[in-house]
C-alpha cells in the first residue's frame, strides 16, 4: 500500500512556487498541504499540523531554507531542498537535509526524491535533522555532486594532491574531499582508515596478504590491491582472532 504523503513546500519566487506546487501533486501519493513564500509559513504550519516532508528553497528573504531547518528541531520532517546552486546542496547535507533538487527542477529527479522521502517516512526513517549513516554520499568531483550508496565504495586513496574514489562497480570519482571528510560521512564501523592514504570498505576485503613489513596488502572483491599499514594489519589481526595483541 502507497503512503500518502503530506507535503509543504517554501520558496519566494511565485513562478518557482507555482511550478512545485503542479510538479507534486502530479506525484501519485501526495498530498501538497500547504504552499509558502517563505519559510516562516512553513514554521508556523508545522506548529499546527503534521507534515511528512518539506521541499525548501534554500535562498529567501527573511530565514534561508538551511536557517528555518536547523530551527525545527528533533521533531523536524524529511527535509528536500531546492537550489540552483551544486554548493548549496553540500551545506544541507552537512546539516542532516536527506535530498536535494538543483533548479530548474525536473520531473523526473523531483519524482526519485520524493520517492526516497516516501521510503524514509514508510520504515520510520530516523529524523531529517539526523544523518543516516545508509543515505547517499555526495562526492563533489569536477563533473558535479556524484551521490553514492555507502555498499557501493570499494575504497578511496589520497595521491599527495586529491583522493580518488573507487566504486564496486569500477568507475572512479576524483574529489578534493579528504579521506577524514569521507570517512566521517560513512557507516561507523564498515570503513576503515587502514593507511594515512587509504580508507577500504571492509566488507569488500577478500584477501589479506602479508608484507615484509608486518602490514598487509588488501585485495578487493574487484581485484584492487590496497596498502595496510602495520599498525592497521595490528588490529585486523586482533579482531579476525589471528593474534593475541
Amino acid at each position: 500500500m502507497t503512503t500518502t504523503l503530506r507535503i509543504a513546500l517554501a520558496d519566494d519566487e511565485s513562478t518557482a512556487r507555482r511550478r512545485m506546487n503542479r510538479l507534486l501533486g502530479a506525484i501519485p501519493g501526495v498530498d501538497v498541504v500547504g504552499c509558502h513564500e517563505d519559510a516562516q509559513g512553513v514554521l508556523d504550519q508545522l506548529q499546527d499540523e503534521a507534515i511528512d516532508v518539506l521541499v525548501l528553497d534554500v535562498q529567501m528573504p527573511g530565514l534561508s531554507g538551511l536557517e528555518a531547518h536547523a530551527l525545527m528541531g528533533a521533531d523536524a520532517p524529511y527535509v528536500i531542498f531546492a537550489t540552483a546552486h551544486p554548493q548549496h546542496a553540500i551545506e544541507a547535507f552537512e546539516l542532516g537535509a536527506v535530498d536535494y533538487v538543483l533548479k530548474p527542477i525536473e520531473a523526473s529527479r523531483l519524482g526519485k526524491a520524493v520517492e526516497r522521502a516516501r521510503s524514509h517516512v514508510q520504515r520510520g526513517a530516523v529524523p531529517a535533522h539526523v544523518a543516516d549513516p545508509y543515505d547517499r554520499v555526495p562526492v563533489v568531483t569536477r563533473e558535479g555532486i556524484v551521490l553514492l550508496d555507502p555498499p557501493a565504495i570499494s575504497h578511496a586513496v589520497f595521491d599527495g594532491t586529491l583522493v580518488t574514489v573507487h566504486t564496486t562497480a569500477g568507475q572512479t570519482h576524483l574529489t578534493d574531499a579528504t579521506l577524514a571528510d569521507l570517512h566521517g560521512r560513512l557507516p561507523e564501523g564498515s570503513f576503515d582508515r587502514v593507511h594515512r592514504r587509504v580508507l577500504l570498505n571492509m566488507h569488500e576485503v577478500s584477501v589479506l596478504r602479508p608484507t615484509p613489513s608486518g602490514g598487509f596488502v588488501a585485495v578487493t572483491r574487484s581485484g584492487a590491491e590496497v596498502p595496510v599499514s602495520r599498525q592497521s594489519a595490528r588490529r585486523m589481526r586482533k579482531a579476525l582472532g589471528l593474534s593475541k595483541g
